[in-house]
């Protein structure tokens, strides 16, 4: 079953490329990598998720959250990761930081949320059976056989040697049709190692997205990850990886590629068998609205992030790549002389970091009270000869505004010029813009 109206993604001709394609993401929200404190994971993630990240970045004063790609926006519950340890996957999580630390209190409407959605009581044994009545003759090792919950992790073993392959059922909390679609869209190699990818939409409605990399985007190991993920048309995901190893940290590698090949997992995660076990999971909540909650606080979306970016850069710059999700956007530029990787942050209510990201350092303090941060040394994970660039900027209000940017391309590539397409002053230019505040309280 072909995919159509999709995109793809290779480095080179492949023939029989959708047949062979496979996942590199891992399973759990938790296996996205982080390089160093610059390079703290948030886009593509879900919001809750993403707001933890940036409350770690501001405290350990990173420059930018990097956009990872994985499963944003689940309403998912505990997932076995290849450990054989239960984690939380994609959930809607803490609260929005205030500028203020805030005393304990009763848990937010967000936080029950999170809770009511860890508790789906699918039968393990339930899941594992739909796993091997979809998947080649084989060996099969399953734990937790006599749990519950609404995720599987077994051994598989065909004689060509051992992989671990997990499969997780979820409601996306973006909804049904386009409004959930960024979490079965292929990554931007700016942030993610991969071989291959391939996504569009499935006859029927629903979509599909397989890709093919690897467990660590460093490749400190040979460890492959191959991943399908498939968002039907009324909301459900089903996420399927599989490893070339028999865990998906801390296992030798066991043989060459995992075992199974692009089209074996798109039907895997298309069967009509996982319906039954889809409607089991639980109802995803009410919006706070709809609950009388008060809201929070506006924050800019990825896409007008980018765009309000794009009309800052300087003339003569051309845009090779972009992306981000929420309050995060990157674009890749080019003024003839090679790439330059370019980040923003938006930030509202971050007053209570403000101490920790702005008490050493190149700091500067503005008639109107804002304050700036410039940083430039030389970048701590990347690339020979790479250079990082940072203009760091808070109101008195706590509304933070910070710009990055590098002399390559992405974050494992090599230099591609002496010093980033942009200086610090066309940094600084973009950060104090006016246009950042007023996108946020549109």
């Amino acid at each position: 079953m072909p995919l159509n109206e999709g995109s793809q993604h290779d480095d080179a001709p492949h023939e029989g490329f959708e047949e062979e394609l496979g996942a590199v993401l891992r399973s759990t929200g938790e296996g996205f990598s982080t390089d160093g404190r610059r390079e703290l994971v948030a886009g593509g993630l879900t919001r809750g998720k993403r707001r933890l990240v940036r409350r770690r970045l501001a405290v350990t004063g990173g420059a930018l959250a990097l956009a990872a790609v994985g499963i944003g926006g689940v309403y998912g519950g505990s997932l076995l990761s290849p450990t054989g340890k239960a984690t939380t996957t994609g959930v809607a999580a803490a609260p929005k930081p205030t500028g203020d630390t805030a005393k304990p209190t009763e848990p937010s409407l967000e936080e029950k949320r999170r809770q009511a959605m860890q508790q789906a009581q699918i039968p393990v044994k339930d899941i594992a059976a739909v796993i091997q009545a979809n998947t080649p003759a084989g060996q099969w090792q399953f734990e937790g056989l006599d749990g519950k919950g609404q995720s599987a992790l077994g051994v598989y073993d065909d004689g060509g040697g051992k992989a671990a392959v997990s499969v997780g059922l979820y409601r996306s909390a973006g909804g049904a049709g386009e409004a959930g679609s960024s979490q079965v869209e292929c990554p931007s190699k700016v942030h993610v190692d991969f071989d291959r990818c391939t996504t569009g939409r499935l006859p029927g409605g629903d979509r599909l997205m397989v890709i093919q990399g690897y467990e660590y985007p460093d490749r400190r190991e040979d460890t492959k990850n191959w991943r399908a993920v498939l968002l039907t048309k009324d909301g459900f995901l089903v996420d399927a990886s599989e490893y070339n190893a028999p865990a998906q940290k801390g296992a030798a590698v066991s043989r060459e590629n995992p075992p199974f090949t692009g089209t074996q997992l798109k039907a895997l995660v298309t069967s009509d068998d996982w319906r039954p076990l889809l409607k089991q999971l639980p109802k995803a909540p009410k919006s706070d609205a709809v609950q009388g909650a008060p809201q929070a606080p506006a924050e800019p979306a990825g896409a007008a992030v980018r765009t309000t970016l794009r009309s800052l850069l300087p003339k003569g710059l051309t845009v090779a790549d972009k992306g981000g999700e929420g309050e995060y956007g990157f674009l890749v530029v080019d003024d003839g002389k090679g790439k330059s990787l370019v980040e923003i942050n938006v930030q509202p209510n971050m007053g209570g970091a403000a101490g920790d990201l702005f008490g050493s350092g190149d700091v500067t303090v503005l008639p109107d009270g804002r304050r700036v941060k410039v940083t430039q040394e030389v970048a701590e994970k990347g690339g020979s000869g790479v250079v990082s660039w940072t203009v760091d900027t808070m109101t008195p209000e706590g509304f933070r505004v910070v710009v990055f940017t590098r002399n390559s391309g992405g974050y494992r590539e090599a230099a591609t010029r002496a010093e980033p397409a942009l200086t610090v002053a066309q940094l600084k230019v973009i950060a104090l813009s006016p246009k950042w505040q007023k996108l946020a309280t549109k």
